[in-house]
């Protein structure tokens, strides 16, 4: 039941995926490279922080 339910599911994506590509056309890419650069940096500065966090103790021993 779960590898149909992870079909259904990426197959899904891969229709919002087609459907995004037919509709944005030659500015998908764009688009693309904004949406993977927003997750990106929003990684890197989550890491940052629990970088921070997790030195912060070791500075005041």
């Amino acid at each position: 039941m779960k590898n149909i339910l992870l079909f259904a599911f990426w197959f899904l994506v891969g229709l919002i995926a087609l459907f995004l590509a037919i509709v944005l056309g030659e500015a998908g890419a764009w688009y693309l490279a904004w949406v993977l650069g927003t997750v990106m940096m929003m990684l890197i500065a989550a890491t940052g922080t629990v970088i921070l966090e997790v030195d912060e103790p070791a500075e005041r021993d």
